[in-house]
């Protein structure tokens, strides 16, 4: 049987595991536009926070990194840890790497996907039938999921009180991931939550568009930012995202990951390399935007349109802030009800943890021919699954599963 494989999503996940597995000479379909949410959901203007080194998406042959492109297309390199990455830059190279590796790539969007059922008695699944946009259905052999960010923005509960339909950014609140374009709000007050680069880099942004912006973070202290790499201990191993010996650890031995107790995997997903600033933002932050420290935000109301945040202060004592609009810029969570293209016979069969699938060796899921990598991986396989450089790990192991699997 050669049924083809059928990878959805075409970000840095998608494309490097597309690109393993035809080098294994396994037939695939590839779905998606090609970097996507970079193109259309990270704002005008914005650098990334990742060094060079952690930037590289994996390709199963030389000649695909981040410099092999800046030599291609005749820009300055990027090697140096505190060489700053353009996301128009970065974006370019995902083309670019897609264009060499992954050409047949098919910018249609799947609408379903659903097991088949068995052949007879006692017998194996024939795989999964999916649906595309175009009208066409067909059989994979197996599918893997590599979706990125796309709809798991994630809206804290107490501000969703001023957003009854969700974030919007017409509405009273937006997710950060919703805006392109920040000019939109000179002149104007914004409200940006959150203290991770995300909240902070759409603040500087905004200010330098012209806007009058407030950053609400809870606990006091709570804005920070990183560490210059000539600032970094030299006496500790080097990883793609700093000196330590835990980031070194977790990026190049993430396998027993999978074995720690689900609590404390899900907590250090959540909080290492967590809500922190690059440390390139603070001259372009500080100063600029002013900054409340609240205990907790305890409701968000829209009268008017206009959004209210009450919010406890440390003292105890309710306070109300209101602006023109508010940002949330509270990063993503993996919900598998979110990925509304899986049937829901296919989400029942689903282990989970928290929303987030329970995957075994070579990113399989429970169930068979069934994978996921990328950001709904980082809960069985530890916070380098959030970043590019994940792609090293993850590709060629789910790309050698996926090949030894009889299915």
């Amino acid at each position: 049987m050669h049924l083809p494989v059928a990878v959805i999503g075409a970000g840095p996940f998608g494309l490097s595991t597309a690109a393993h597995l035809r080098a294994l000479g396994i037939p695939v379909r590839v779905f998606g536009d090609p970097m996507v949410s970079w193109r259309d959901h990270m704002p005008a203007g914005m650098l990334l926070k990742s060094t060079p080194a952690a930037t590289n998406i994996d390709a199963p042959q030389r000649g695909h990194t981040l410099v092999d492109f800046c030599d291609a297309a005749g820009i300055p390199r990027l090697v140096k840890d505190d060489d700053i990455i353009p996301i128009e830059t970065f974006i370019a190279y995902g083309d670019w790497f897609q264009q060499r590796l992954v050409p047949e790539l098919e910018r249609v969007r799947v609408v379903s996907v659903d097991r088949r059922g068995s052949v007879g008695p006692g017998s194996a699944s024939v795989g999964f039938e999916l649906k595309l946009s175009s009208g066409e259905l067909f059989t994979a052999r197996a599918v893997v999921v590599a979706t990125g960010l796309s709809g798991l923005a994630h809206l804290p509960p107490e501000l969703a009180g001023a957003a009854p339909d969700g974030p919007s950014p017409v509405g009273p609140v937006s997710h950060a991931s919703q805006h392109h374009d920040l000019s939109r709000f000179s002149g104007k007050d914004l409200m940006v939550v959150g203290a991770g680069q995300s909240a902070l880099e759409t603040a500087a942004l905004a200010t330098e568009a012209g806007a009058r912006v407030r950053v609400v973070v809870r606990g006091r202290g709570s804005v920070g930012f990183g560490t210059p790499p000539w600032e970094q201990p030299r006496f500790r191993p080097q990883s793609p995202f700093g000196r330590a010996w835990s980031l070194w650890a977790l990026c190049y031995y993430p396998h027993p990951y999978r074995y720690l107790p689900a609590q404390l995997r899900h907590y250090l997903v959540r909080h290492v390399l967590g809500p922190l600033g690059a440390w390139w933002l603070r001259d372009r932050f500080e100063g600029k935007a002013e900054i409340t420290e609240v205990a907790r935000i305890i409701r968000a109301d829209a009268p008017d349109r206009r959004p209210v945040l009450t919010v406890r202060t440390d003292d105890g004592r309710t306070r109300q802030l209101s602006a023109d609009h508010v940002i949330a810029g509270t990063g993503y969570r993996v919900d598998i009800a979110a990925m509304d293209f899986l049937s829901p016979e296919l989400c029942t069969e689903l282990a989970v943890s928290r929303g987030t699938p329970k995957l075994g060796a070579g990113y399989c899921s429970s169930v068979p021919g069934l994978y996921f990598t990328g950001l709904p991986a980082a809960a069985s396989y530890g916070p380098v699954m959030r970043f590019v450089c994940g792609t090293q790990f993850a590709s060629p192991r789910l790309a050698r599963h996926l090949a030894a699997s009889d299915l």
